[in-house]
């Protein structure tokens, strides 16, 4: 698989990555499979998607803790990234940015991930009660210490509450200006994908100014691109799509023109290649320090997914995924 970098720092990574949040945490419990999971996460590093992306909230631990078990055997062949500043609680998610929770949840995260580096340690969410540069000057110690690598930042939604006049993300690129001045950003985590291309806008274009990685979450728009749901059929109810607007039977209808026109440029490449494989194309052709990292815990979705990395969209695929109608209903 073609290698792309994150940072200043050249951390080499294959194209696309590894979600593997849904092997633990959110979409639907009863369909998750431990044996399953590890398939998927070895055939990843099989292929080259060497990106492996969790955070300990995601179980909570029990993500980290089966990413561990590959890691104890193949540690060399990946890219670990992990995240940290959200505590899972009953029935909610608070954050925390004290310095000491910082260096005690990376320990932890380390012992369970059965590694001595995180590659790339990610602040999740900004403790609104703590300075992002404290939270920041924490993290940056552990970089010192030798137990981490690099640093990423996840964006807050696009569609978030902004001052008065601020395009989406605008305030995540206030909060990045801030701890770059603390120690270097060397990737930036957001929304990107085909029906939510917010942050080519502003985020994109910060991160490519300064050699920043961009690591491209839900580019199969939590499995809407991948032109295998159908609209009305309903999700569990564990499944927070069950509960989202742009989910509803009506408006999943409504944006069927999205993934029919990911399916045409398909057709045009062959009769193997999929909706899915076009949509994770078009995040790749949005530069070179992008990464997509779809999430799955299925080893098909895995080698489908992988293979995008091959696809070369033309200009004329590119002008015509620009030509889609804008997604209908309200995302965050």
């Amino acid at each position: 698989m073609e290698r792309r970098t994150i940072g200043a720092g050249a951390l080499a990574v294959g194209a696309v990555g590894l979600g593997c949040m849904p092997m633990s945490w959110a979409y639907s419990a009863s369909r998750r499979r431990g044996d399953e999971s590890l398939r998927a996460v070895h055939r990843a590093l099989d292929l080259g998607a060497s990106l492996l992306d969790t955070a300990d909230m995601y179980g909570p631990f029990t993500n980290e803790l089966l990413l561990g078990r590959v890691l104890k055997e193949r540690r060399a062949d990946a890219f670990v990234s992990t995240k940290v500043g959200l505590l899972v609680g009953d029935q909610h998610i608070v954050a925390n940015g004290r310095p000491g929770y910082v260096r005690r949840a990376c320990d932890a995260s380390l012992r369970r991930l059965q590694t001595d580096v995180i590659d790339l340690y990610q602040l999740h969410r900004a403790d609104p009660e703590v300075p992002v540069e404290e939270t920041w000057g924490a993290m940056a110690e552990l970089v010192h210490a030798g137990k981490v690598r690099a640093l990423g930042l996840c964006a807050v939604g696009a569609g978030s509450p902004r001052r008065g006049g601020d395009r989406p993300y605008d305030a995540t690129v206030r909060q990045l200006e801030r701890v770059q001045q603390v120690f270097p950003v060397s990737a930036v985590q957001a929304e990107l994908s085909v029906w939510s291309p917010e942050a080519l806008r502003t985020l994109l274009p910060w991160c490519r100014g300064r050699g920043v990685g961009f690591l491209a979450a839900m580019p199969l728009g939590n499995g809407f691109l991948t032109g295998r749901l159908r609209p009305g059929a309903g999700f569990e109810a564990d499944d927070p799509r069950a509960r989202h607007p742009r989910f509803t039977g009506e408006m999943m209808a409504a944006n069927q023109p999205i993934v029919a026109g990911l399916r045409r440029v398909a057709r045009r490449h062959g009769p193997t290649v999929t909706p899915a494989q076009v949509a994770l194309a078009w995040v790749l052709a949005q530069g070179e320090h992008v990464v997509p990292v779809p999430g799955t815990k299925q080893e098909r979705w895995v080698t489908e997914n992988s293979a995008a990395a091959d696809l070369l969209l033309t200009s004329a695929d590119l002008r015509e995924l620009a030509g889609l109608p804008p997604a209908q209903g309200s995302w965050d």
